[in-house]
């Protein structure tokens, strides 16, 4: 099965977290530090690559069978974001969401990758 990282509503504790059906955890893990990190609608979080001025990324790895990816997680996911492959910082490549191109100047995006994880940007903007 492919590893996936989730680094917002999916991870353990979170609202989505249920659309794993119970694949196993597989970690907390960061990513390379080639990615920016956004804010979309204040709703749900993105990362994006980028050539230089990134950052590592907080988030978690499953275990998720391809029917679970293929019938609950993909259908659920935001249109703003598509499946691709990403770097970790132990340099494996796992499968995430990643903001879709044209969506960089959506008017409700925000860069939060200074924060380095959904939670500790939820944590500050509830404040």
């Amino acid at each position: 099965m492919p590893l996936i990282f989730l680094n917002g509503g999916a991870m353990r504790g979170g609202p989505l977290n249920y659309l794993l059906e119970g694949a196993p955890f597989a970690g907390e893990a960061k990513t390379a530090a080639q990615y920016r990190f956004y804010s979309i609608d204040d709703r749900f979080p993105g990362l994006h690559p980028v050539a230089y001025g990134g950052a590592p990324i907080s988030g978690e790895l499953f275990d998720v069978p391809l029917e679970v990816l293929r019938n609950r997680l993909l259908p659920a996911k935001a249109q703003e974001l598509e499946l691709g492959v990403i770097a970790l910082d132990d340099n494996r490549s796992v499968l995430s969401m990643l903001l879709r191109l044209p969506n960089l100047s959506h008017p409700q995006l925000l860069d939060i990758t200074d924060y380095g994880s959904w939670q500790s940007y939820r944590e500050e903007s509830t404040r």
